[in-house]
């Protein structure tokens, strides 16, 4: 195994002195950021996370359930959309856990999983918000 880790670093460092003119690669640099560098099961998770946020709808449905819990009904009428439409989006954002239900009776109300939701959210509002440089 070592080994192969082993290759694979020669075989970075190759692409990178074919990319970059740098004199001299920075191997203590490298080695800090590796070990820094988040699992790849983790980044995988993310970018699905950041996939499903791709979606303005989604994104609205996010709003919306920062400022309420609401069922499908109030959710469709709120969008302007079709109850099977929200259902789909809602699916979708309950596989990647940012909204969670509960159950009512014969009613569903939705919610965002966690905190952590809302702050991804406002910080894609933030970032999205500020000027151009």
């Amino acid at each position: 195994m070592n080994r192969k880790k082993a290759a694979a670093r020669r075989a970075t460092a190759r692409r990178s002195e074919e990319f970059c003119s740098c004199a001299a690669i920075h191997a203590e640099i490298i080695e800090r950021v590796r070990g820094g560098l988040a699992k790849e099961k983790t980044l995988r998770r993310a970018a699905e996370l950041f996939k499903t946020l791709g979606d303005p709808t989604r994104l609205k449905i996010i709003n919306a359930l920062l400022l309420a819990e609401m069922c499908v009904c109030d959710l469709a009428a709120l969008l302007a959309l079709t109850q099977p439409a929200v259902s789909h989006h809602l699916k979708t954002l309950r596989q990647t856990q940012l909204v969670k239900y509960r159950r009512d009776g014969k009613s569903v109300y939705y919610s965002l999983d966690d905190e952590h939701v809302g702050n991804v959210f406002y910080q894609g509002l933030l970032h999205a918000s500020e000027e151009s440089h």
